[in-house]
């Protein structure tokens, strides 16, 4: 990446962004504030990391939130939550993940 996107200039950029749902059975679901909505929803939340420069961007890495009430759902998870304010501080160091990680 840093090959081909590579520019003293690049920037990290992180966005949070929810994921509005009408069930409840989807992981991490649950009424929270969602941003994509501007409002409290029903929703997941998620949290992306790309890396942008004047040559082009590359997406890094995800995360799902895990809200508290989450963790008695037996989500398979051996460390706990943490609130979403702190997913991006370690969002790009894989060996320590926090976080259910989104599909894909």
């Amino acid at each position: 990446m840093i090959e081909h996107l590579g520019d003293p200039d690049g920037v990290l950029v992180l966005d949070e962004t929810g994921f509005v749902k009408k069930g409840e059975h989807s992981v991490g679901v649950q009424r929270q504030y969602s941003g994509t909505a501007g409002r409290i929803e029903n929703c997941q939340i998620g949290v992306f990391m790309a890396y942008a420069s004047r040559q082009g961007y590359a997406f890094i890495d995800r995360e799902l939130y895990l809200p508290k009430a989450w963790r008695e759902a037996h989500v398979p998870m051996k460390l706990p939550s943490i609130p979403n304010r702190r997913l991006a501080r370690p969002c790009s160091s894989a060996p320590s993940r926090r976080r259910c990680p989104l599909p894909g």
